[in-house]
């Protein structure tokens, strides 16, 4: 049996390599991480009009995520109920209805069974009723973006996000029509385990003068070690930014003006993001207007990038292979124009072929080798950085320190493991089973 301590020590600053590539460890994840937390599952306007879905995940298991005709939204997950085969291999569209193609069983959009060809030729009827798709029991959404749970008596999700929205608002507050995910997500595999991308994601911006040396300017580093901030105000979720000072001019502070939309898209484009950034204030506040994001992260595995107004997903395949979703979000009510260039704020750096996501992606697997290294168990990777620098803020919720301090990583890791530590000592048997076979 795994001892779950000898993973993660109790103040969080020693990680074992087993944390990352242990498949024990990963089994036990399933349990105590995806079964108990909320899954973003995609955005509302991907769904606009009855019988509009899209794929989505959560964890390995794939869900149908839909409008019905009734207008409300319905998770199911993607399993014909008589053998198991997937009912829907489009990655989205319209339709009203789903059939498996091994028997013809159809199912309507919200997941109800409707018809089953061959109950004419018997005489015992099955209750159609019953046989619906498998439903996930919660699901929920804020901001226009969904969220999905395994857990019945999980939290509310205005709960689970608790002061994360005051950060997250900093962001969707400021368009008065909110936000858009344009088109499907991109999606590719690495060979590295979920929890790294996530990491990342969710307030390391500290690698970016030494891995991203060659892309990102000096000046811009030095403005996240002047004026960066990183705040934790929920273990697990993070934001990190940059808290620009009062009488900072909008071209040095309005979101989007650090992309190449931005840079090579002309007037008509930073005209509109000055007019953003001028209605900010008055929107959001004083001290959320004057921040200028960088990562963020919510529990368990989405990632936000506010520069390059990207929404991310590292959803898991297993200790050592990552699918990562990545989407691209613009202001729903900017002009048809103006959302074209902005998009490019996105895919020049991120996406399959950024060149930062590259290079993220290339850290992550060789992370992943050095967590399988033979004879390296009892070295375990050192994670105090900053230790004790983290404090509360008078005006920000959460406990905030410098942009080099990893408590980010260390509250992340000190909820893994009670998330771990909370698994059933019956599913762990069954995991322990299932390892000997």
């Amino acid at each position: 049996m795994i001892k779950i301590s000898d993973l993660v020590s109790d103040d969080a600053a020693y990680i074992s390599r087993r944390a990352w590539s242990d498949p024990a460890v990963y089994q036990l994840e399933k349990h105590g991480v995806f079964g108990k937390a909320w899954l973003f599952l995609g955005h509302e306007t991907q769904i606009k009009h009855p019988g509009d879905f899209v794929q989505a995940y959560m964890c390995e298991t794939p869900i149908i995520l839909a409008r019905g005709e009734d207008n409300k939204i319905y998770a199911n997950i993607n399993s014909c109920s008589h053998r198991g085969l997937p009912v829907c291999r489009a990655d989205h569209g319209n339709t009203k209805r789903f059939v498996c193609p091994y028997h013809n069983w159809s199912y309507k959009v919200d997941g109800s069974l409707v018809a089953i060809p061959q109950e004419k030729m018997v005489s015992q009827k099955p209750d159609k009723n019953t046989l619906g798709l498998k439903p996930v029991p919660r699901v929920e959404s804020w901001q226009g973006m969904i969220f999905g749970s395994f857990d019945e008596s999980i939290e509310p999700l205005d709960s689970y996000l608790g002061d994360m929205r005051f950060y997250l608002d900093a962001f969707f507050d400021r368009f008065e029509n909110g936000i858009e995910f344009a088109g499907a997500p991109h999606r590719w595999t690495i060979n590295a385990n979920w929890k790294l991308p996530m990491e990342n994601q969710l307030g390391d911006v500290n690698h970016g003068p030494f891995l991203h040396s060659a892309v990102i300017p000096a000046e811009a580093n030095q403005e996240i070690f002047d004026v960066g901030l990183s705040a934790v105000p929920h273990p697990g979720h993070g934001a990190t930014f940059r808290l620009m000072p009062e009488g900072t001019p909008n071209e040095n502070m309005a979101w989007g003006m650090e992309g190449m939309g931005a840079i090579l898209g002309g007037s008509e484009v930073k005209e509109y993001l000055f007019e953003i950034q001028a209605k900010a204030k008055e929107r959001v506040g004083d001290i959320r207007a004057r921040m200028k994001g960088l990562t963020y992260g919510v529990y368990p595995n989405l990632s936000f990038l506010w520069s390059n107004t990207s929404f991310k997903v590292s959803h898991p395949r297993g200790p050592g292979k990552v699918e990562y979703w990545s989407w691209s979000a613009i202001p729903a009510d900017a002009p048809d124009s103006v959302k074209k260039i902005l998009r490019t704020n996105y895919s020049s750096f991120f996406g399959p072929g950024g060149i930062l996501e590259q290079e993220d992606s290339e850290a992550w697997m060789q992370q992943f080798i050095g967590s399988n290294i033979d004879f390296a168990d009892d070295k375990p990777y050192y994670y105090g950085l900053g230790m004790g620098d983290e404090k509360p803020h008078p005006e920000l919720p959460g406990m905030v320190s410098s942009t080099a301090n990893e408590y980010y990583a260390r509250a992340f890791f000190k909820r893994w493991r009670e998330a771990l530590e909370s698994v059933s000592d019956q599913d762990a048997n069954r995991i322990a089973l299932a390892e000997v076979r």
